[in-house]
Parts: C-alpha cells; structure tokens; sequence
C-alpha cells in the first residue's frame, strides 16, 4: 500500500515501501535525510551522496586511479574507463532508433538526434548562426574573434581548430590514412579519398544551368558559376588581386610568402604548387603520354600539346589590348605586358638589377659565375647559352634560314629579321626620353644618348681624342695611318 504523508512544509513525500502511517517523529526524520547534504569544499557544488562527493573531489585533485591496461590512459572516474575501453573493443551499445547507427557514448547518440530532429539549441550571439553542437559554436566564435589557440610545433602555423592542426601535420609527417579500395590510391583527407572515388563512378551529380557543364562536387559548381559571372569575391590583403577561388588565392599567397610545400622525394627541389610538382616528376620518369597526330611529336603534358598544336592551325587566342598584338601561349602574352608596363619582376641577387624575363636573369647570372658550359666543336668557343652556340655554328655553315617575306633577304637570326621588317614597317619602338626622337634599333638609341650625355667612350690610343661610336673611332684611324 502507498503511503502519503503531508508535512509541515505541504511537501507530498511518496514512499512505496512504507505500508503504515508514520508518526510525527518519523516524519521529521525522512525530512532531516531528504534535506541532508554533502557540499565541496572547493567548488562548494551540492551531492546527496557521500560517494559522489569523493568521486567530483578527483576533478579538482586530477587523480587518476582508473588505468586503461590496452594504452595506459588514466581516468578519474571508472565508468569514463568503461567508455574509453569501447575505443578499443568498438563495442557500440547505443543505438539509433530512427537510422539504426551505433555510439559507444550517450552523449554521441543525443548529438546525432539532431540530425533527424534537425534540433540546434546552440546559436551564435554575434551573427546568429545556430549549431547543434557546443564544440561547434565554440570553434565558430572564432572566425568573430581570429582566435587561433592550435599551433604547429613544427612550422608554427596557427589553426582555429584542433582538428584541423591534426590534418595539417600529415602535411610533414606525409600520413596518408584514406585508401582507394579500387586503385589502393592513398590520401591524407578523406574528403579527397570522397573526390577520388569519383572517378572510378564517373558521376557528375551537379551540372550548370547556364552552359549544363557537369560537376562531381558542389564547391567546383559554385566556382564555376564564376565564370558566368565574373565574380572575383577573394582578394589578396597584400597586392590586392582578385581570385574566383579560395584555393586560388591560397595558391598566390605564395609568390609573397616564397612558401614552397611540395617536395620532390627524388631531387629534393621545392615547389608552391602540386600541380608544378607532379609536371617535374614526369622529367624523372621520362613519361610522355600525350602525342601530337599530326607531326607525331609527344609530351609530358595535355597543356603543352594543346599549345603545340596552335604551331599547326597557327591560333593566337591571346590579344594585347594595349597593341594588339597576338599569341598562341597565356604566358608569352603575360610577358609581353611587361614592355608596355616596364615592369621587371626578377631581380638580381648579387648585383640587384632587375629583368622582365626569368631566363633574362639566369643568363645574367652567368656573366659572374663567367660560366660557358656550351662549346663549339669547330673552333672550340665557348658560350654561356645553348641558343647562342646553335646561332654561332650557322657563322659556319653559312645557314640563314630566316627569311623576309616582303624582299626575301635571308638571316642566321630571327632577331636580325625582326629589325630587319623595321625597313619595311618603319616601325621605330624605341623612343628618345630627352628628345623623344625614335629609332628601329635600341643600339641606335643608345648610341644617339650620347649626343646629349657628351659621353665618348671610344678613344683613339695614336692622339687620344674620343668618339662617341666604334665606326667614327676608325675612320679616324685612317688619318693616322694614311689609308
């Protein structure tokens, strides 16, 4: 029988084992044991249980009595043991009852709940975005804050997340723990392991509704619409550019940073892409799988081929919009603007002078280190370029293969018909900056500056008078020499 006594304080106490009224003196002895409790000293949180109090005084001692026998792992409490020892055994006794997934922890199915429910109790006060996991409003603030608690030991990068600290160290570590079970493929994310898998499936679930172009992932979608759009929303803080893509900009950020992550395992060198490290591995391997069909030529690379066969149709996509002037290659064009911007990104580390060309530089480099690697086999001079020796040898064999198509005079050089097409255009790019006359060739530029420098660097060695030109120096040589 269930007994209900009313007390003093019209608090109803339910007791199903009492099978008799009590009196008034047992009355007050069940509200002195409900009123009993037991507080920390410390934190002075409130327990109703002597046992529970000394179980939450290891919290603050940090003793650790329980131990994990497979990996050692210490516990304050043992059913925290329990629940670790599941990590070991992948013992998953929670279920859920909606999907049938299981967890090893009550607090890992509450979570998941929320997925069905679609429940997110937890929601930021800054922007008001809502999340159905604590950790995850915790890492979110972050982006509000630019908190960035997770440091790299190694190179001492600084991450918002732990997790993402965790990932980031397979990149020295090179761990790839995400396997192809199709092609045995390794990968240190899984999301690209998610990627790869694509391409065995050839699925393309996303597709443009502008050109139908189609996507096997939603992100490559977005960027793509891009192009549509021309939106650039991704900007470098230091020079300003512009980039459709995160990754882009990621990518760029580089030529500021010098960061070079890639490493190639056979000759050590670095590299700010991957893309530029997998093109250098095929220089080891030799592999040219792409070939031309209609000259036969192969390649390393369908980028080189695709711009080969412009050789063929003689296609130059690529306009200057300050000149017009066309091209087959992207790279030739980006290098050509430098001439109308005199820009000169490449610098000279022993003597500081700066070139539009990197191959400009390495030439130069060459004039102190008085490197000639290239020789001639018929009169044995030496040449610092390749280039170089190839027009020197035709000073030999008299070739002139490079021919004007408007009065056919022949030349061993391709740059001694472009000045050559002058005489015919009238084309003088080279401007005075004192007096602004022009000039077809730069050597006439500069020989004319020293009409207003004064300067005469030639000198006759019979009377020392000077000269500003070689050939008026031995003109008047024939004074001398009664020629």
């Amino acid at each position: 029988m269930e007994t209900y006594i009313k007390t003093n304080d019209k608090h109803l106490i339910s007791d199903l084992c009492v099978e008799t009224v009590l009196n008034d003196k047992n009355v007050e002895n069940v509200n002195d044991k409900i009123q009993k409790h037991f507080a920390c000293d410390i934190c002075s949180q409130k327990f109703c249980q002597k046992r529970l109090l000394k179980k939450h005084s290891l919290t603050h001692t940090k003793e650790k009595p329980y131990s994990c026998d497979v990996c050692g792992k210490g516990y304050s409490l043992k059913r925290n043991l329990n629940v670790h020892h599941r990590t070991h055994t992948k013992e998953k006794p929670l279920s859920c009852d909606i999907c049938g997934k299981g967890f090893s922890q009550r607090g890992h199915l509450t979570t998941h709940y929320r997925i069905h429910t679609d429940e997110r109790p937890f929601f930021c006060d800054v922007c008001g975005k809502k999340f159905s996991q604590r950790g995850n409003l915790a890492s979110h603030y972050r982006i509000h804050t630019d908190e960035k608690p997770f440091i790299c030991v190694v190179c001492g990068k600084k991450f918002s997340q732990k997790s993402v600290l965790k990932v980031h160290y397979r990149t020295h570590t090179n761990e790839k723990p995400y396997s192809c079970d199709v092609c045995h493929k390794d990968f240190c994310y899984r999301s690209h392991l998610n990627v790869h898998h694509l391409m065995h499936t050839q699925e393309k679930p996303y597709s443009c509704d502008v050109c139908g172009k189609g996507f096997s992932q939603k992100d490559n979608l977005a960027t793509h619409y891009r192009i549509h759009t021309d939106e650039k929303p991704f900007s470098c803080d230091v020079c300003g550019k512009k980039y459709s893509g995160k990754s882009e900009l990621k990518v760029h950020y580089r030529t500021h940073t010098n960061e070079k992550p890639y490493s190639c395992d056979v000759c050590h060198k670095d590299f700010s892409h991957k893309s530029l490290l997998n093109k250098h591995h095929l220089m080891h391997t030799q592999e040219k799988p792409y070939s031309c069909h209609i000259c036969g030529k192969r390649f390393s690379q369908k980028s080189n081929l695709d711009i080969h066969y412009r050789i063929h149709t003689d296609e130059k996509p690529f306009i200057c919009d300050v000149c017009g002037k066309k091209y087959s290659q992207k790279g030739v064009l980006k290098v050509h603007y430098r001439t109308h911007t005199n820009e000169k990104p490449y610098s000279c580390d022993v003597c500081h002078k700066d070139f539009s060309h990197k191959s400009h530089l390495n030439v130069h480099h060459l004039t102190h280190t008085q490197e000639k690697p290239y020789s001639c086999d018929v009169c044995h001079k030496d040449f610092s370029q390749k280039s170089n020796l190839t027009v020197h040898l035709r000073t030999h064999t008299n070739e002139k293969p490079f021919s004007c198509d408007v009065c056919g005079k022949n030349y061993s050089r391709k740059d001694e018909l472009k000045m050559h097409y002058r005489i015919h255009t009238k084309e003088k790019p080279y401007s005075c900056d004192v007096c602004h006359k022009d000039f077809s060739q730069k050597s006439n530029l500069n020989v004319h500056h020293r009409t207003h420098t004064k300067e005469k660097p030639y000198s006759c060695d019979v009377c020392g008078k000077g000269f500003c030109q070689r050939g008026n120096l031995a003109s008047h040589y024939r004074i001398h020499t009664n020629e």
